[in-house]
């Protein structure tokens, strides 16, 4: 048998002392907006906690290469890769800093080669594909995303596939610290804890070997976690002729959670919220990972789980909620079916928020139209919140006490009396916060370009916007699906590449602009469908006006020229909200960029159901 060797590592101590190779032999990058940001929440969760808890992120399995310090990475690549992006990243916002060169040390180092020269090395080398290439240029690049996006581009290397996942990766981890980390001082004290207190254990053996412990490891770590105990805690309640019982129950909450890879202890976490009263020294009303099981086993708080009198009943409840989890995160509703509310919603959260399941939880006994409105206002609300980039912290707390008032709702037996407590609900807890965060909101939409947030966000923004102004212009009431407007291509109407002719003809034309920031305005975006924006390419405003009256989404169309039909119709109505641009210019971009936002207030709003 192979010796084998473990050590527990900070991620200051593991980026100083090792470099990690990647090999090609391994699957390559695969981590989403999604995983890239449940992993940094993970992290920012534990720095409240308190600074001196150590937070375990599970275990590095590898293999000793040739040289000295270095190793392959059987498993865990996708964390530690995501890690050293995040360390490029805190490079970058540490100019001006002493810890820029600490962390510069973690990105790359020399070492003295067995042939005496001295060779410099990054201390995470992927070798599949281009990705070396990729990811010796952003180390090279030192700069913001759209920097080193672009420089990639300009090197000639191909970021497809795995490849465009490290620069949407460094995206996401640069993005993250600018939102949650706006001042020296924030920024220091994380990268105080995440170098010191974020730990993992490395387990080093040669490759057969290590292959065989990756069998039986799970990817994320060894080790009881809450989930580990909660089902131990369930087998002291029930006699071992049920044990056979329970493990088979139990799989019904593990096994689809597993499935759609959906993280088993933030799901415990929304579970708890959603459906019981959370109280504890904080009067914050959230429970975090590390106190899953202490919770659990708190005297009033298994009184009112009552696991010990009905552990199976418990477990039944865990499984509706599971199901109803995973029905929400795949866009359905409370029934279980395909829900257009949900599908919007999911366009707007995608991977990168999921808090709002705690709402949604509480909410589901509501009947089905009563949930299916709730989701619609839900929307707006959180468009507020997403597009102002509130951190997620400072709706942690009120989403744990408003699932409690909605649960009540959800138990009353008078349907009258429901949907009067819905729309108090929904008139005191997202209406008022949304006026609250009306002037953040239009601030926030007056600075947004293409690349202000996620990629998919942009496009479900164009997307609500577009369908919005068909609906008025077609004098239809109830939104359709977005996939149609979602599935239009992106158009730059100030062109993406121009040619140097339009370049020069736009600086003489608007002096003192700059082209690439008014390119990527979101006054300048509009969305078309593929073959008129293939043919209507990077032309000049004046040829693209014929393609652009081809297209079959009425915003679009209205840039060249408003359909005029009576007097208050639904065009006419829906007209004084647009404009048409007989020419395109700086002013123009401005002044729709306006006209979108004022849009924007209509689109994203609450209304009180029916009684």
């Amino acid at each position: 048998m192979a010796r084998i060797e473990n050590h527990k590592y900070s991620i200051e101590e593991a980026f100083r002392e090792c470099f990690y190779i990647v090999p090609d032999y391994q699957r390559e990058y695969v981590w989403t907006d999604k995983e890239v940001n449940q992993l940094l929440e993970d992290i920012n969760e534990q720095i409240d906690v308190g600074t001196t808890r150590e937070y375990f992120i599970g275990t590095v399995l590898v293999s000793p290469a040739d040289q000295k310090n270095h190793y392959e990475v059987i498993d865990g690549q996708q964390r530690l890769t995501t890690l050293f992006l995040l360390l490029c990243a805190l490079r970058h916002l540490f100019q001006g800093e002493p810890q820029r060169e600490t962390v510069n040390g973690l990105i790359s180092a020399s070492y003295t080669h067995p042939d005496g020269e001295t060779r410099t090395s990054l201390k995470l080398e992927p070798r599949y594909e281009n990705a070396g290439e990729v990811m010796a240029k952003l180390v090279e690049l030192d700069a913001d995303p759209q920097a080193v996006r672009a420089g990639i581009q300009a090197a000639g290397i191909a970021s497809v596939g795995s490849l465009e996942n490290l620069v949407n990766a460094y995206s996401t981890v640069y993005r993250y610290l600018k939102d949650n980390y706006d001042d020296t001082g924030k920024l220091k004290k994380y990268w105080g804890y995440l170098a010191n207190n974020v730990v993992f254990i490395q387990i080093s053996t040669d490759v057969s070997s290590v292959l065989k412990i990756f069998e039986t490891i799970n990817e994320r770590g060894v080790g009881l976690n809450p989930m580990d105990l909660l089902k131990n805690l369930l087998f002291t309640q029930v006699k071992q002729s049920q044990f056979t019982q329970l493990k088979d129950e139990w799989k019904k909450i593990t096994k689809p959670l597993e499935k759609e890879k959906e993280k088993p202890l933030r799901f415990l976490r929304y579970f708890l919220m959603a459906n019981y009263v959370i109280k504890n020294d904080r009067g914050d009303a959230v429970v975090r990972e590390d106190e899953i099981y202490d919770w659990f086993v708190a005297k009033d708080n298994a009184a009112m789980c009552d696991y010990g009198n009905k552990p199976f009943e418990f477990v039944r409840k865990v499984i509706r909620n599971v199901d109803r989890y995973l029905a929400f995160a795949n866009g359905q509703g409370n029934d279980g079916k395909p829900n257009l509310a949900m599908d919007s919603l999911k366009r707007l959260a995608g991977g990168a928020f999921s808090l709002h399941y705690v709402l949604l939880l509480a909410a589901a006994n509501l009947p089905k139209p009563l949930f299916d409105h709730f989701v619609s206002q839900l929307e707006s609300f959180l468009f507020y919140y997403i597009f102002t980039k509130t951190p997620t912290k400072d709706l942690e707390r009120s989403f744990s006490q408003w699932a409690d008032e909605l649960r009540a709702i959800a138990e009353s037996a008078d349907a009258v009396k429901q949907k009067v407590q819905l729309n108090a609900f929904v008139s005191d807890r997202f209406e008022k916060n949304m006026r609250g965060k009306s002037q953040e909101l239009a601030d926030a939409l007056k600075r947004l370009t293409l690349y202000s947030m996620q990629q998919y966000r942009t496009r479900y923004l164009l997307a609500r916007l577009t369908q919005h102004v068909e609906m008025a212009f077609s004098g239809v009431k109830t939104p359709g699906s977005l996939e149609p407007f979602t599935n239009l291509e992106i158009e730059h109407i100030l062109p993406d590449s121009p040619t140097p002719e339009l370049r020069t003809m736009w600086a003489a034309e608007n002096p003192k602009t700059d082209y690439e920031d008014y390119k990527n305005r979101l006054g300048n975006l509009t969305l078309l469908e593929k073959p008129i924006n293939i043919v209507a390419g990077n032309d000049f405003y004046a040829v693209k006006q014929a393609e652009y009256r081809k297209s079959g989404n009425y915003l679009t169309r209205s840039l060249v020229e408003l359909t005029q039909v009576g007097q208050n119709t639904s065009i006419s109505r829906i007209n004084e909200k647009l404009e048409a641009f007989p020419s395109w210019s700086s002013t123009s971009i401005d002044k729709r960029h306006g006209m979108l936002i004022a849009l924007a207030k209509d689109v994203w709003k609450t209304t009180p159901i029916d009684v």
